[in-house]
């Protein structure tokens, strides 16, 4: 038995050696006929006399809460708790319970599960379950990773860049703190209007002003404030949906180089495009000189596997590697390996070319039934890629009614109003249809709007 002791104050060590114990009876922690530690072994790792452990042990002792054996040392007593007076503990935190009442759920993290790839990796896992994942990986990541990410981005996303310029997260707002802690507190970052609330929170807690860049049809606005860095989702805007025109990318693109400035391009959402001509990336114009690339796998795989990625200009590189020589990788050695692997034997690219199938049923599925359940007063924004919409709510119906109605009905939707900053004039509805089946989101449309029309 191992005992934890804490000293405080100026009560005598002997004194809180005995209540530490005889608390620790009282609730039952100590049970009946463990041993204690010897006087010699408790005495050196509480670091006091052997005397302190000894008056300690005698007190317990002419208490009647341990009795002694001779030549084996001091044991808890045994006896019934029910004439002992009830010892005050704090309220234990009560965790909220998972709502069962919930039949479908339009939550925009959820993606397909059924599709996954279960098996693959699996195998992957056993390939990589061996001695050699004792070892910790690189903080920027393991080499193999980043090199396929590498090789990844150049042929899918026409970004030129090599491994020592990929840096490996577990997610958006953990690479997004490395990038706050390297720039100083000093560094004023631009987020769109509305924008993501988890990234705009990470900005707050790293100490970064931030300053809200409207958004229109377009996109996110040139900003017109003097900023550092802007923070932007070209490929399908969060949470409106808009996929950002040529010419703006363009004009953001010239404003950075004029400013000296830096884009943040999180290339969200850029796997699920429905409709248009596909459009070149930031990194991909810019070729990575203002451009810093955000990426996942989150939505392509699953969100659990937590593996994110960062691309840095060249100029930025050495600098950001010193600056965190320190730190120690966040990502599962296994983890990476084994998806360096998928990428490297091409199963990757397969995957995602049957999930865009995939979702581009599911999303017809949901844009019919919607039309088919609702009048024109619901309009629907945002449906030109990515795994969610907007539903634009009628004046009557405002965004908390909605959303207890459809929960009432067994169904959550999401609000749209935690990604503004500022009160807006129509309530909006996120609705995420990736990890719902096809008879599910027609069923959650049909519920929807037996409490909304």
């Amino acid at each position: 038995m191992e005992l934890a002791i804490s000293f405080t104050g100026h009560i005598p060590k002997y004194v809180q050696v005995y209540e530490s114990i005889k608390q620790a009876i009282l609730l039952q922690k100590l049970l009946a006929h463990e041993q204690l530690p010897s006087k010699r072994l408790l005495a050196t790792t509480l670091n006091v006399s052997v005397h302190t452990i000894k008056v300690a042990y005698e007190q317990l002792l002419a208490e009647g809460y341990i009795y002694s054996k001779e030549r084996s040392g001091y044991y808890i007593a045994p006896f019934e708790f029910e004439w002992l007076h009830q010892v005050q503990t704090e309220d234990s935190i009560s965790f909220p319970t998972k709502d069962h009442t919930v039949k479908i759920d339009f939550y925009i993290g959820h993606v397909d599960k059924a599709t996954f790839p279960l098996q693959t990796f699996h195998k992957l896992m056993k390939k990589h379950f061996t001695i050699n994942i004792l070892s910790t990986s690189p903080w920027q990541g393991e080499v193999a990773l980043r090199q396929e990410i590498a090789k990844y981005v150049g042929r899918s996303r026409g970004v030129k860049c090599d491994a020592s310029q990929v840096f490996v997260s577990s997610g958006t707002q953990s690479q997004l703190q490395a990038l706050c802690h390297y720039f100083g507190p000093q560094t004023q970052v631009g987020l769109e209007e509305p924008g993501f609330k988890r990234v705009r929170a990470t900005l707050q807690q790293c100490g970064l002003p931030s300053h809200p860049i409207p958004v229109d049809n377009s996109g996110v606005t040139v900003p017109k404030k003097a900023i550092h860095m802007l923070y932007t989702t070209p490929a399908h805007q969060f949470p409106l949906g808009m996929v950002m025109s040529i010419e703006r990318r363009a004009a953001l693109l010239q404003w950075a180089a004029l400013s000296e400035a830096f884009i943040i391009e999180d290339d969200y959402d850029s796997e699920f495009r429905y409709k248009g001509l596909p459009i070149p990336s930031l990194a991909n114009l810019d070729q990575l000189q203002r451009v810093i690339y955000f990426g996942t796998f989150s939505k392509t795989l699953l969100s659990s596997l937590r593996v994110s990625y960062m691309i840095l200009p060249k100029s930025l590189v050495e600098d950001f590697t010193c600056f965190h020589q320190e730190q120690k990788s966040v990502v599962s050695k296994m983890h990476q390996l084994m998806l360096a692997d998928f990428l490297a034997q091409g199963l990757f690219d397969k995957h995602l070319a049957k999930m865009r199938t995939i979702y581009r049923k599911k999303q017809q599925t949901l844009l019919a039934a919607i039309r088919s359940h609702f009048s024109e007063e619901f309009e629907i924004i945002g449906e030109n890629a990515g795994l969610h919409i907007i539903v634009k709510l009628p004046k009557r119906l405002s965004e908390h009614d909605a959303i207890q109605l459809a929960h009432a009905v067994g169904v959550n939707v999401y609000p749209c109003s935690t990604s503004f900053q500022h009160p807006t004039e129509h309530g909006m509805i996120i609705i995420g249809y990736g990890g719902l089946s096809m008879q599910q989101i027609d069923e959650g449309i049909t519920l929807l709007a037996s409490v909304w029309q």
